[in-house]
């Protein structure tokens, strides 16, 4: 396993991806309400990236139709955006990535639609939650398996479950690179964190098991068992002290 140690050159290039990932979360929370499409968001998404002289690093990814993934409600990840309407009561998880002077940046986050239920609003919290608190691993010295031990903890002790079947990555001039960043307890440390290293981690997370299902789509993820899942993600910087997050 190779992990890439950014130069200060290539870091302030991802704050600048990572910048208009910030930005974008902003108009985002804005335009998700009642009434809404799908594809209207993702074509506010691709607008906004572009408009900042960026692409949208999903558009085309392995052959994804859109510029954002867009998961509602039971969809865990890789929704494709379209005429799904949202509904008041809805929540859903917004995948997005902006690729700038050769560098990506990768974010993600679940939004209410209009009012929703109690146990909606705790799903959504606890998953943000636990990317803080998976977080207070990334650090130069501590070891990469020590965040996802975090989440897992903090998920389960809250009555919900981690996906296993996806997981977060190393990123930088690839959307995708190494180490794998488990969202879960694994055997093993893991690499020793170092000054330089860039991860999104991205917290998974289910109301009830974490067994997932593919649709025929070949793309949207789903629960198994139909319960609703959230979906909290950001671009760490390992820095000597706190981490940076670069896209927030």
């Amino acid at each position: 396993m190779a992990i890439t140690i950014k130069t200060q050159e290539q870091i302030e290039k991802m704050r600048k991806a990572g910048k208009i990932l910030a930005e974008l979360d902003k108009i985002l929370a804005s335009e998700v309400k009642p009434g809404v499409s799908t594809k209207h968001l993702d074509k506010i998404a691709e607008d906004y990236i572009r408009s900042c002289g960026a692409v949208p690093s999903f558009k085309g990814y392995a052959g994804f139709p859109g510029s954002i993934c867009t998961s509602v409600n039971e969809e865990v990840i890789h929704g494709i955006p379209g005429i799904k309407t949202l509904k008041d009561g809805d929540i859903i998880s917004i995948d997005m990535g902006s690729y700038i002077d050769g560098f990506h940046g990768d974010c993600a986050r679940t939004y209410p639609v209009g009012n929703i239920s109690p146990e909606a609003q705790k799903l959504i919290d606890v998953t943000k939650q636990s990317f803080f608190e998976g977080i207070k691993f990334a650090k130069a010295g501590c070891h990469l398996n020590e965040i996802g031990a975090a989440i897992q903890k903090y998920v389960e002790d809250n009555g919900f479950s981690v996906v296993r079947d996806y997981v977060g990555h190393g990123i930088g001039k690839n959307l995708h690179e190494d180490p794998a960043v488990y969202n879960y307890k694994t055997t093993g440390r893991g690499p020793k964190l170092a000054k330089g290293m860039v991860l999104a981690i991205e917290p998974m997370v289910n109301m009830g098991t974490y067994k997932i299902n593919v649709l025929d789509d070949g793309w949207t993820v789903v629960t198994k068992d139909g319960l609703w899942a959230a979906h909290y993600e950001n671009t760490v910087l390992i820095t000597d002290g706190e981490p940076e997050l670069l896209t927030l």
